[in-house]
């Protein structure tokens, strides 16, 4: 079928609208203990909950696991729902939905961040849109450290630790040909094929030096020994020490 649109085996297309009307007449019955009016009430409003859950479609949750925690908040709405107040049944619904997919984001991420750092995060975002709604301009990150009394510091790290992770292999340029990865970004700067290739080399170059003189750049590098500390262990003088050690790097830097 064309336009089809299957999430949670439910096919979207034929999601059908209940009016105001209808869903305080079903109300009453499903607080009463009514099953059958009850899941009339959530099939009447799975459109409302397709709707919240497509604004997190880009966060990397399975959109059918997003689309069931919105559903759990439905349910919560049509449970909870004070009927003698003058307001509609989804205006109450959709801060519930909302609530519970940002609940399942933060709790269920693929990387774990301690809860007081994700309530840091979200204390700082609310309060980066009041400031922003209030001087129509972006806060920075001093204004709202002043605001909510914390270190700027532990402003940038709560940030940092909900953004979501980038993988390797997202692209990040396309212009028609084959797209450039992150992973074409990224570049490590000490585990390169070049840097390899001189880890062998030396290693090579420190085999061919007698047993004396690996044990004197082991002293003098690796334990950081003077070439004094080096002669009163091996039992030669300081000079002889010096003698080997140059002589040692010298034969290095040939092999080199």
């Amino acid at each position: 079928m064309r336009g089809k649109v299957e999430i949670c085996g439910v096919n979207t297309a034929k999601l059908q609208r209940l009016t105001h009307e209808e869903m305080m007449e079903l109300l009453p019955k499903a607080q009463s203990g009514d099953d059958a009016a009850r899941e009339k009430l959530i099939c009447g409003n799975l459109k409302l909950v397709l709707s919240v859950v497509q604004r997190f479609s880009g966060r990397g949750a399975d959109m059918d696991d997003l689309f069931q925690v919105g559903c759990i908040g439905l349910v919560k709405a049509i449970d909870h729902f004070d009927m003698t107040q003058d307001v509609r049944l989804s205006t109450y619904a959709v801060p519930l939905i909302i609530g519970e997919v940002r609940r399942y984001l933060r709790d269920f991420t693929t990387v774990r961040v301690s809860r007081s750092l994700r309530d840091t995060a979200y204390r700082v975002l609310q309060a980066r849109e009041k400031l922003t709604a209030e001087w129509q301009r972006e806060p920075t990150v001093e204004e709202i450290a002043q605001f909510l009394q914390i270190p700027r510091e532990e402003i940038a790290l709560a940030l940092d630790a909900i953004t979501d992770p980038v993988s390797l292999f997202d692209p990040i340029y396309d212009q028609g040909g084959d797209a450039m990865c992150v992973m074409d970004q990224v570049r490590d700067e000490k585990n390169n094929d070049e840097h390899w290739l001189e880890r062998i080399t030396l290693k090579d170059a420190v085999a061919h030096l007698t047993e004396r003189q690996r044990s004197i750049l082991t002293m003098r590098y690796f334990q950081g020994l003077t070439q004094m500390e080096v002669s009163a262990e091996i039992g030669i003088s300081q000079a002889q020490v010096s003698r080997l050690e140059k002589a040692a790097m010298a034969a290095i830097r040939r092999e080199l």
